[in-house]
């Protein structure tokens, strides 16, 4: 065959290439069909086994609100399908349930630091359909468990079989009308029968003394130092009240809060200790927090808060002010306290009593005022077995050469503000005044 007679046509050349790509279309349809019919099965079948088994994977990523009320709670349970997952018990015991179960109200808060480390919560081995239905069970009884706590919880009658003597007669009547007005007070004023913040942020302000089972909410600014020491001495890590330093009380956390136990410790302290907090005039307190962290050097409150309150509420503010953030007026300060746009949250040391210890959630047995500290605070020793030597220190824990503060020092700063700002104060802390039935300052 000549070279001349090998060569196609135009024509030929065309219609091959459209046979092949007629044919190459119709295989990639082919195989197209294929596969979507492979996958659709897969799919399929794997429903069927999830409908049989009641099994479905968990999105451990899927986003979980950090403070939830526990209606939220009870619906975010309800509602994904109980993503929460929890090992079993190999041992199966039932007393260890609560333990267990109650590591998914822990992930909306903190570490627990009496259990150590959080467990890592999967997927356990064995038959989905039992293990589901256990995991069910068992965050159905935790949180049936959270869900019964009464609200407020229910006040005890102090033990008064330790009280020998006539001398504190006076001391216990006080004490019944402080704690009868304080639930009146709740009553009409609180409107609260049910808690808006999770369990663990509402009992962290409370410190544990296992010993003498008590519960002691700490307010600072009314003693809470002092207090602090007695603990220290009631547990055993001191034998005198005047030989703990100020750093030792405040940075060495030598003692247990509440909220470093789990659900079933807290709900059994919280109804079996004799729970005990202190207050202060609110005004008094305020004025003896800004003492103490702005009116002295203090390498926290001048650069945090200090720098913060003087930029937005001082003008022309200088520059040395505007960087070391010393020498904040008082009138600076309560301008940051009503500001509903603070440069800088609030602080433990001017917070509220009813937002620091929740006295109408939490019934405290013994309401102790700074007012009549001492009497109160032994009164309060005697009736829970302390021992007799152990008597309240009545030391000025700092700046111990300044007059402490009081009425007549409060007048002096009250003076600087207009009658709008006293007015102000006063409604920002009226659940203080009303509930423990604080006289309303001078306006």
């Amino acid at each position: 065959m000549q070279p001349s007679e090998m060569v196609m046509n135009p024509k030929q050349v065309f219609l091959s290439v459209l046979i092949f790509g007629v044919a190459g279309l119709l295989l990639f349809m082919y195989l197209q069909v294929w596969i979507e019919e492979q996958h659709t099965g897969r799919v399929e079948k794997k429903r069927e086994q999830k409908a049989t088994s009641g099994w479905e994977p968990v999105n451990y990523l899927q986003p979980i609100p950090r403070i939830m009320t526990r209606e939220q709670i009870r619906g975010h349970i309800t509602n994904q399908n109980l993503k929460f997952h929890i090992t079993e018990d190999p041992k199966g015991k039932k007393e260890n349930l609560l333990l267990k179960s109650e590591r998914p109200v822990r992930v909306l808060t903190k570490t627990s630091h009496s259990q150590g480390e959080d467990r890592v919560l999967g997927k356990t081995t064995g038959p989905p359909t039992i293990k589901l239905i256990a995991k069910r069970q068992g965050t159905r009884t935790v949180f049936k468990k959270f869900s019964e706590m009464k609200w407020p919880l229910d006040i005890h009658p102090l033990n008064k079989s330790l009280i020998k003597d006539n001398k504190w007669k006076e001391t216990d009547v006080a004490q019944e009308k402080r704690r009868s007005f304080l639930q009146e007070s709740c009553k009409k004023y609180g409107g609260v029968s049910r808690p808006q913040s999770h369990l663990f942020h509402m009992v962290s302000r409370i410190y544990v003394e296992d010993k003498h089972k008590i519960l002691y909410c700490e307010v600072p600014k009314a003693g809470c130092s002092n207090w602090k020491r007695i603990l220290m001495v009631l547990s055993g890590l001191a034998s005198s009240a005047y030989n703990i330093s100020h750093d030792a009380v405040h940075y060495g956390k030598h003692l247990k809060k509440l909220d470093s136990f789990d659900l079933k410790g807290i709900y059994t302290r919280l109804n079996t200790y004799t729970k005990a907090v202190f207050v202060r005039d609110p005004m008094e307190r305020l004025v003896s927090a800004f003492r103490d962290k702005f009116e002295h050097p203090n390498s926290y409150y001048h650069p945090v808060f200090g720098k913060a309150i003087i930029k937005k509420y001082r003008p022309n503010a200088c520059e040395e002010a505007l960087n070391n953030g010393s020498g904040v007026k008082f009138k600076e300060f309560v301008h940051y306290l009503l500001d509903s746009h603070r440069p800088v949250g609030m602080d433990i040391h001017w917070e509220k009593v009813s937002k620091l210890c929740y006295p109408c959630l939490i019934n405290y047995d013994f309401v102790g005022k700074f007012e009549t500290l001492e009497e109160d605070a032994n009164y309060f020793l005697q009736l829970i077995g302390a021992p007799k030597e152990l008597k309240f220190p009545n030391f000025k824990d700092r700046h111990s050469s300044d007059e402490r503060t009081n009425a007549q020092v409060v007048r002096q700063y009250l003076k600087d503000l207009t009658r709008t700002e006293r007015q102000l104060i006063y409604d920002f802390y009226d659940l203080d005044y009303l509930m423990f039935n604080y006289t309303t300052p001078f306006l």
